[in-house]
């Protein structure tokens, strides 16, 4: 039996710890080292660090855990981030004892070396995908971005989405304008609004969800999305300029 924990840090940000039965962690973008060490200190177990890409507020904490961590650190190839043990790319797999395999994809978009980790049933995204939005387009293309966002899609509809931030509230306003008329959406609201009410993370989302829910995994419904028609005078033809003026329309909403 594995479980998650959402370590707040920051503003917004959620450093995931992913435990199994034995009561040891994973630990995933640890911009801050101080809410870790003090989960250690509480009595958790680290086995393992992963890194989804090079923004300070993901990899902030990495080298002080160090200092006290003798443990792998996974991430990508990147000259930018500092104390990555062992890179990993596009359909790599990564074993860490008492957990299930996981399998890394390259997703470029928001930035171009970002990858995720997945395994039969946790996702962790990084800045890819958020509930109900996705990452800004920092050093990808918009093609780029559709393309990761396709892949991720595809994974199983019950994996537990775990982004790295609490956007969820925030995403949901232009959600509402985007796509006016979505009852699955509307749901998750209220769902998702009562946890935030009793101070717990909206958060992990699933793949089923946002498929059903977030504007930029339904770029293959334009019918659907009649804001964003209302919002440029006309519908774009293609699921690629769908996504790049809901992109656009994100960045200044």
């Amino acid at each position: 039996m594995h479980s998650l924990k959402a370590i707040p840090a920051f503003t917004d940000n959620y450093i995931w710890c992913y435990q199994n039965a034995l009561g040891e962690s994973i630990v995933v973008d640890p911009g801050d080292a101080e809410p870790v060490l003090r989960a250690i200190e509480a009595g958790m177990v680290v086995k393992a660090i992963f890194i989804t890409h090079h923004h300070p507020d993901h990899i902030g904490g990495l080298q002080k855990l160090q200092q006290t961590l003798d443990v792998p650190c996974y991430g990508p190839i990147d000259p930018r981030i500092t104390g990555v043990s062992q890179h990993v790319g596009h359909a790599d797999t990564v074993r860490v004892a008492g957990f299930k395999p996981f399998t890394v994809w390259h997703v470029p978009g928001h930035t171009l070396s970002h990858i995720v980790y997945f395994n039969d049933d946790v996702l962790f995204c990084g800045d890819t995908l958020f509930s109900l939005g996705c990452g800004r387009l920092f050093e990808g293309s918009s093609a780029q971005m559709l393309a990761s966002l396709d892949l991720l899609a595809r994974l199983p509809d019950e994996t537990q989405v775990c982004c790295t931030h609490e956007y969820t509230a925030s995403n949901a306003k232009f959600a509402h304008v985007a796509e006016p008329n979505n009852p699955a959406r509307d749901l998750y609201e209220l769902e998702f609004s009562a946890k935030r009410a009793a101070g717990k993370p909206s958060l992990p989302s699933s793949i089923a969800r946002e498929k059903a829910c977030n504007p930029f995994l339904r770029t293959d419904f334009p019918d659907a999305l009649t804001g964003l028609r209302e919002h440029l005078g006309f519908m774009p033809t293609t699921r690629l300029e769908r996504y790049t003026a809901l992109r656009t329309w994100k960045d200044g909403f």
